[in-house]
C-alpha cells in the first residue's frame, strides 16, 4: 500500500510515493491551493475545461490530476466553489455553465498522491503513477489532458511522446502550462525588489532540480516532434493582483495573488534550503519582503500561461 505522508518534515507533508521527485507538499494548505489555482484558470479560459473542441469523448486521461478537481467537474454537473466567498472574491465567477457535465465519459486521473476526496462520481477515478513511469493503461484515450507541471517533471519530450503514443487516432491532447519569468511590460518590476530576486532564484533552483520551471513557451515544439498534427498554441497573460483596470483581468489577478500567497513558502522553503543552504531565517526573512512586493499595486507583475 502506498502512503501519503509517511515522508514529512517542518515545510509540510510530502509524497512518500516518489519521495523526491516533487518538491511541493501535499498537505491540506497545498491541496486549498491548487484548488483556487484551478479556480483562478476557470476564469481565465471563460469556464472551459477544455479548449480542444472534442465532442462527446469515451475515455479522458488526467495527467497529474492533484485535487481532482478538473476530472470532477468534468465528468459531473455544475456547482459553485464557496472559496470565491471565503477569500471575498466574486462568487459568480466561479459558478459554472452547463454543459461541462459528461456522464457517460471514462475520465482517469493520476497522481503522486492520492489526495483526492473520497466522494467521487462513479465514471472518475484516480489512481497513485508517476506520469514519467511507463504508461501501462490498457486502452487510448480520446483525451490526454495535463496542466501545470511546471517545475514537477523531468523529461518533457518522453512525456509527450507517451501522451502521443496513448491518444487514440483523431484524438487530442491538450497541456496548459506556465512560463513563470515574472514580467511588467511598463517597466514596474525593478530587478533589485525583492521579489525580483525571489523568482530569479526560485527559477535557477528548479533548473538545477532538473525541472524546468518554464515550459510552456515550449510546449508547442516538444508536442510537435512527439508526433502531434495540427498543433495550437495560445499564450495568455495572468497579472499577479489586482491592479489591472480590465474588470476580468482584475479579478483574475486577485485569484492569482491568492495562490501565489498560500504557496509561497511551500514553493520556497523545501529547494532554497535543501538545495541552496540558505537558513530558514534567512527565507523567511525575503518572504516577507516578497510579500509586501506582491501586494504593492505600483508593481506591475505578471506571468504567462
Amino acid at each position: 500500500m502506498v502512503g501519503v505522508t509517511d515522508s514529512s518534515s517542518f515545510f509540510g507533508s510530502y509524497h512518500a510515493y516518489k519521495d523526491g521527485s516533487y518538491v511541493m507538499p501535499n498537505d491540506e494548505a497545498e491541496q486549498d491551493r491548487l484548488d483556487v489555482t484551478h479556480q483562478k484558470l476557470r476564469i481565465l479560459l471563460d469556464n472551459k475545461l477544455l479548449l480542444c473542441p472534442v465532442q462527446d469523448p469515451k475515455r479522458v486521461l488526467d495527467v497529474g490530476t492533484g485535487t481532482g478537481i478538473w476530472a470532477i467537474e468534468y465528468g459531473t454537473h455544475t456547482h459553485l466553489d464557496m472559496r470565491a466567498i471565503a477569500y471575498n472574491l466574486d462568487p459568480l465567477t466561479a459558478s459554472h455553465p452547463p454543459g461541462d457535465e459528461h456522464p457517460d465519459t471514462e475520465i482517469i486521473g493520476t497522481d503522486l498522491s492520492p489526495t483526492q476526496p473520497s466522494w467521487i462520481p462513479p465514471n472518475v477515478k484516480f489512481e497513485v503513477d508517476d506520469c514519467e513511469e511507463p504508461w501501462t493503461f490498457q486502452e487510448k484515450f480520446d483525451v490526454v489532458h495535463a496542466r501545470y507541471l511546471a517545475a514537477a517533471v523531468e523529461n518533457w519530450p518522453r512525456l509527450m511522446a507517451q501522451a502521443f503514443q496513448f491518444t487514440k487516432p483523431g484524438g487530442y491532447a491538450e497541456f496548459q502550462d506556465y512560463d513563470l519569468e515574472y514580467y511588467a511590460e511598463d517597466g514596474t518590476l525593478g530587478q533589485d525588489l525583492p521579489i525580483s530576486k525571489w523568482i530569479t532564484t526560485l527559477l535557477q533552483a528548479s533548473r538545477d532540480f532538473k525541472r524546468d520551471p518554464c515550459p510552456g513557451p515550449k510546449l508547442e515544439g516538444w508536442m510537435r516532434d512527439a508526433g502531434f498534427a495540427d498543433v495550437h498554441a495560445t499564450r495568455y497573460k495572468i497579472p499577479i493582483g489586482p491592479w489591472p483596470k480590465d474588470k476580468h483581468l482584475k479579478t483574475i489577478g486577485a485569484w492569482n495573488l491568492v495562490q501565489i500567497e498560500e504557496g509561497l513558502e511551500a514553493f520556497t522553503l523545501r529547494l532554497f534550503t535543501q538545495l541552496l543552504r540558505w537558513s530558514t531565517e534567512d527565507v523567511r526573512v525575503l518572504l516577507t519582503n516578497v510579500r509586501k512586493n506582491l501586494r504593492d499595486p505600483k508593481i506591475h507583475a505578471q506571468f504567462d500561461l
